[in-house]
Order: structure tokens, then C-alpha cells, then sequence
């Protein structure tokens, strides 16, 4: 019989022993792996939303919820500003480009927005099928929106006030698709791009659009296709670049002091945001080492409980010729074996998990978070469990190389 057949044979002799040891290091193991996906998958997804945006304007409220509303389509809107003073603003020497946005409807859970095709353009999107939108009631869909809802080039919908499905249908105008986006895996997938018109048009009610024979008119410099505007017509923020590196520490202080608008740095607010989860984080990454040092513990006490029970069968083994390295190699694969199913185990677990959630909970599905993702960490977390298992075994192996064979066979 080879050490691994003999191994084996020790590890299924006591089935529920092995199976506990396993599950709690596979239990410990698998948190840290979710912890390590979610954590890895979401710094890149915010890195690659707030790609080339340097700041947002929005109405006065909280940064962070303008941030999170207007880049990440997480939140709601903390109001609305006037279109004349986003124009006076986008004059100013230290902006590159700015890029309007409107929101407020949704449809079937999928926020609709009001822009111009530069907020595509910013994520380098691709279209599949169709041309980008041409004139009001126009819209582009995203893939996911696209898959989740069966929508085509030339189909049809009315839009829902708000982000639930239970908000007012503005069922006297709808929505054409003539676009659908290519997947780029960025906030793209998951939205319904049309121009600001459209959005204006939905809540005509509320916000009467300008005549143009109003002398109180200015020519729109945000908007090409409006040929005029007047105080009384809102957006919701504004998506701007910077000329300059001088333009971060003037601009948005001279915002925040003397408009009625507020400037958030995305930079900054999604540090500010780690830094606050990072609390929870650290709490259940220091619950899966708890995990993982009990599960070793446990290792160790099986391996020097069964050792008292063996020490007979080894001195038999000594004694038909094997010698003390193999016996001590014989216990160290043991407990390698056992944090090895272990670690493997915990990942499988880790991934399988993910992917359920991934798969039924909308919210994480539109984060584009997949337990399909594997990590070079992962490797590493197999290798660790490899010197885990040695070192749990380490001091029953000396134990073993050590025995006295005389003595354990002249006490039995």
C-alpha cells in the first residue's frame, strides 16, 4: 500500500472527524475568497466608471450621494439644477468638457438618462445594433438592459417616475429603442441613454419647455439641438474634466462657495466610501481567520488524538521495515491532505456562491459582480493551506519519529 492509499484509508476511517475539519478551514477559506472577489471586482468597476471624470456638479445635499447617483446609478438624485447656471459654469477656463445629465425615470427597475453621446463616448461604448439616438423619445440600451428585458431595435415602453416599479407611468409618451450597446462591462450595460429633451418632454407638466420667441432667452451651449433656454428648465448634474491639475484645487471651491451648486471628486468620495466599508470588511475577514485558526487547531488535536490510537499500527510499521521519515512523512500528508481539501473545498464554495448570488440577486447582478473571476491570491491561499497542514502535523510526525517501538510493543 503506497502513503496516499494509507493516508486516505486514515482520513475515511473517521469520516466525521475529516468532514468538520474540513468544513470549518473550507468555511474560513471561503469567506476571505468572497471577501478578496467582491472587494477586487468592485475597485475596478468603480475605477473604470469614474474613468475621465475629475468632478460633479449637482444640486447641495450629500457628495457622496452625488457621486454615487450620477456615476454609479446606485442613489437618487439630490435634486436638480438650472440649466442657465450650468451654462454660465461650463464657460469657465478650467473646464475641458462637461457633460450634461438628466434623471429621474426608470423602466422595469433600469435607470433612463438624459445626455448627449459624449457620456457614451467617455466609456468607449460600441453599438451591436442600430444607430445612436437622432431625435427626442430615442433611445440606446445597454446589454444587460437589453437581455434582461427582451428588448430590440424598434421596440416600445413607457417610463416609470423614479427607480421602483411602483412610481407613476408616464404612459403618454413612449420610448423607441433604435440602439443597443455592445457589453463593456461598465455602468453602460445597465442603463437607457436619450437626450435631455426626452426627459423633459416625460415631465412637460412640471417643466414647461421654452418658446423661442422668448427675449429672455440664451443660446445653449450644452445642448446643440435646444436652441434656446431660460431659467426655469433643470438637469440634474453636470460630468466635467478638467483643462488643468490647477483646476482641482479652484474649482471646486469656487462651486461650492459661490453657486448654488455643490462639486463632489469622485477620487475623493469612493475613497471616503472604502474607507467606510472597509470596517465591515475587516470584521468578516477577521471572523474567516478565526475560522481558519480553529479549523488548524482542530487539525491538530485529530492528528495527536489519533496518534495515541495508532502508535501501536506504526510500531508495526516500524518493525516490518519502514522507516521513521516515512512515518513522519506519512503524518505530515495527512494533515496536508486534509487543509488541501480543505482550501479546495472552501474555494469551490467561495465561487459556487457567488455565482448563485450573482444569478438571483438583481442588485448584485447589475454590478456585473461574477463568481466566474479567479485571482492570483487564490493560488496563493492553496499554497498557504499546504504549510498550514505541515505545520498543524509537524509536532505529532516528531512524536512519531521519536517513538520508542519496543516500549509502544512490549506496553501492548
Amino acid at each position: 500500500m503506497n502513503l496516499f492509499s494509507l493516508v486516505w484509508n486514515y482520513l475515511v476511517a473517521k469520516p466525521l472527524n475529516t468532514f468538520l475539519n474540513c468544513l470549518l478551514l473550507a468555511l474560513g477559506i471561503a469567506v476571505i475568497t468572497i471577501l478578496l472577489l467582491v472587494q477586487t471586482q468592485l475597485m475596478t468597476k468603480i475605477s473604470d466608471n469614474a474613468k475621465g471624470i475629475d468632478l460633479v456638479v449637482g444640486a447641495k445635499g450629500s457628495p457622496l450621494q452625488l457621486i454615487l447617483c450620477n456615476i454609479f446609478h446606485i442613489d437618487f438624485p439630490t435634486g436638480n439644477i438650472k440649466l442657465a447656471e450650468a451654462e454660465k459654469l461650463v464657460r469657465n477656463k478650467m473646464i475641458k468638457k462637461a457633460i450634461p445629465m438628466a434623471l429621474g425615470d426608470s423602466h422595469s427597475g433600469y435607470r433612463i438618462i438624459g445626455t448627449n453621446t459624449d457620456y457614451p463616448q467617455l466609456y468607449h461604448a460600441v453599438l451591436e445594433q442600430g444607430d445612436w439616438w437622432k431625435k427626442s423619445l430615442e433611445v440606446v440600451i445597454g446589454s444587460q438592459v437589453a437581455q434582461q428585458l427582451q428588448l430590440s431595435i424598434n421596440d416600445t415602453f413607457a417610463g416609470t417616475h423614479g427607480l421602483s416599479n411602483e412610481g407613476d407611468v408616464h404612459e403618454g409618451h413612449h420610448y423607441r429603442v433604435v440602439g443597443i450597446m455592445k457589453k463593456n462591462n461598465t455602468v453602460l450595460d445597465n442603463l437607457i441613454l436619450g437626450n435631455i429633451e426626452s426627459v423633459w418632454l416625460m415631465h412637460q407638466e412640471e417643466s414647461v419647455s421654452p418658446s423661442p420667441t422668448d427675449s429672455s432667452l440664451l443660446a445653449s451651449t450644452l445642448l446643440p439641438a435646444v436652441t434656446a433656454v431660460d431659467s426655469t428648465m433643470e438637469i440634474t448634474s453636470l460630468l466635467i474634466q478638467y483643462r488643468s491639475p490647477m483646476a482641482a484645487i479652484q474649482l471646486p471651491r469656487l462651486i461650492n462657495s459661490q453657486s448654488n451648486m455643490q462639486a463632489a471628486s469622485p477620487a475623493f468620495e469612493t475613497a471616503r466610501l472604502f474607507s467606510i466599508l472597509g470596517v465591515g470588511v475587516e470584521v468578516l475577514n477577521g471572523f474567516a481567520y478565526v475560522l481558519i485558526v480553529i479549523a488548524a487547531l482542530s487539525i491538530f488535536i485529530a492528528l495527536y488524538n489519533s496518534l495515541k490510537e495508532r502508535r501501536y499500527d506504526m510500531a508495526i510499521m516500524r518493525s516490518m521495515g519502514a522507516t521513521r521519515t516515512r512515518l513522519l512523512f506519512t503524518t505530515v500528508l495527512e494533515g496536508i491532505t486534509m487543509t488541501v481539501i480543505g482550501s479546495v473545498g472552501g474555494l469551490v464554495l467561495a465561487h459556487g456562491a457567488l455565482m448563485i448570488i450573482a444569478d438571483t440577486v438583481s442588485e448584485v447582478q447589475s454590478t456585473g459582480i461574477t463568481g466566474f473571476l479567479f485571482l492570483p491570491v487564490e493560488s496563493l491561499l492553496l499554497s498557504a493551506s499546504v504549510g498550514l497542514g505541515a505545520v498543524c502535523a509537524l509536532l505529532p510526525a516528531i512524536q512519531i519519529y521519536r517513538a520508542d517501538i519496543s516500549k509502544v510493543l512490549a506496553s501492548n
